[in-house]
């Protein structure tokens, strides 16, 4: 079997090996593409470039009252970072949470992620979709950009 494979076979998307913990302590996951690893590569080294008072982490497990949620990317500022650095997974969120869409994801499960993330704490929840154009939100709603790092770019091309 190839990796394609196991992205895209459907009895393979919940095997009891994942690396999320829903809220009622299964761990799940869904496999990615190159693209999606490639997008996170991106989004860290923007936010790196971007930041400078902070730190960009790649799957941030993410306790939340559903269960440890991995966010995409996240920006976390020193203050926070100081916090979470030590922890097995970040009792609070880091300002920014991003998730990249994969093909086994739905509006719901984003959504729900969003509202956890902002419940655990974070300022931002970003979404960016498999062509690479970003979604900003606060906890008031939807952004026309991220005002935590306000001069990112809303398309990130490959």
């Amino acid at each position: 079997m190839q990796w394609q494979d196991v992205c895209t076979h459907k009895s393979l998307q919940n095997l009891p090996f994942k690396i999320e913990l829903n809220e009622y302590g299964n761990i799940t996951m869904s496999p990615v593409k190159v693209a999606h690893s490639a997008f996170q590569s991106e989004l860290s080294f923007l936010l790196r470039s971007q930041l400078q008072d902070g730190r960009a982490l790649t799957e941030c497990a993410i306790s939340t009252s559903k269960g440890t949620k991995v966010a995409d990317v996240a920006w976390a500022s020193s203050t926070v970072f100081k916090q979470i650095q030590p922890e097995t997974e970040c009792s609070i969120a880091p300002e920014i949470c991003i998730e990249v869409i994969s093909s086994s994801n739905s509006t719901k499960e984003m959504n729900e992620k969003q509202a956890l993330y902002f419940e655990s704490g974070a300022k931002e929840f970003w979404l960016c979709d498999k062509h690479g154009k970003l979604s900003f939100f606060n906890k008031k709603g939807h952004l026309k950009k991220s005002e935590l790092a306000p001069m990112f770019p809303t398309k990130i091309t490959l």
